[in-house]
């Protein structure tokens, strides 16, 4: 009797090689990617319909098939341990921003006062997607149209499972550093942070967008300390209105400020300043409590 059994996409799926070691996500049901900017990246994916291979892929990054990737401007790249001896070779790619294009995006960006606050305290800011739209391009993919995906396995299918896997771990790298989604478009961390800087407004307009965002209302700048020396350690609201401002949701990093500023060129046994004082700044976070380190 023939083996025949009808189209190849008839047989079984092989069964992966197992493998140790493998970067396995973090979850094991349900939908893949926590932050609200994973989700639309996880989105675009899904947006395709081939929900088979989509499955699949899930079952791949939460067995730890994907064996490594590497990350870098427009460009995704990994191995993927399908049921084949050798792994497959994968890559994800995107349009990255011209210069002229990131340099109106970190012009807007500098004129918002919480947003690098906000991505050195890892969370990306909803209205960084406004920020892109206003500079003519998209921060994430349109479409699946939009990724140049490729795969050697032998599978026509786009995405495969095995360039699935590499999206669902990408997404989860995406929920722990939002900088990896900028530098994926082509900015990366160090460089984007040194740009606001440059270009960081005055203290007085830092002051006003803190008062926006529900931080102390600004009434203008300080006195100099030679005219007032008498108010320079007054409060400039009462203490029944500091007890009445809400506190902000969610508690900051422990060391968000000394990620905000350049670090002290003073060497301590080798290491940076802001490196030996990180450590403690969590251990005061952690000895105060829930609640407590904020007024530390």
């Amino acid at each position: 009797m023939s083996g025949f059994r009808g189209p190849w996409e008839d047989w079984p799926p092989a069964r992966p090689i197992r493998v140790e070691g493998g970067i396995k996500a973090r979850s094991k049901r349900g939908a893949i990617g926590e932050q609200w900017w994973s989700r639309r990246f996880i989105g675009v994916l899904e947006s395709c319909g081939l929900s088979g291979r989509l499955a699949r892929g899930r079952s791949y990054a939460r067995a730890g098939q994907v064996l490594d990737f590497r990350l870098s401007q427009g460009k995704v790249t990994a191995r993927v341990q399908g049921s084949r001896v050798r792994p497959y070779d994968a890559r994800i790619g995107v349009l990255p921003l011209t210069r002229p294009q990131w340099l109106r995006v970190q012009e807007r960006q500098a004129a918002r006062a919480l947003f690098r606050a906000k991505l050195l305290a890892g969370e990306m800011p909803h209205e960084i997607e406004d920020v892109f739209a206003e500079c003519g391009t998209p921060l994430f993919p349109r479409s699946a149209s939009d990724l140049d995906m490729h795969c050697s396995c032998p599978d026509w299918g786009v995405p495969c499972k095995h360039l699935a896997a590499v999206c669902y771990v990408l997404a989860e790298e995406f929920d722990r550093d939002p900088f990896a989604m900028l530098a994926w478009r082509g900015k990366a961390r160090d460089e984007l942070l040194a740009a606001l800087r440059k270009l960081q407004p005055g203290a007085h307009q830092d002051a006003r967008a803190a008062g926006r965002a529900g931080a102390l209302p600004f009434d203008g700048p300080a006195a100099p300390l030679a005219e007032s020396p008498a108010e320079f350690w007054s409060a400039r609201l009462s203490p029944a209105r500091l007890r009445a401002l809400s506190a902000p949701a969610g508690s900051p990093a422990p060391d968000l400020l000394l990620r905000m500023f350049p670090p002290p060129p003073v060497p301590v046994r080798g290491q940076q300043l802001a490196e030996v004082l990180a450590p403690a700044y969590h251990r005061l976070a952690a000895d105060a409590g829930p609640g407590q380190a904020d007024g530390v």
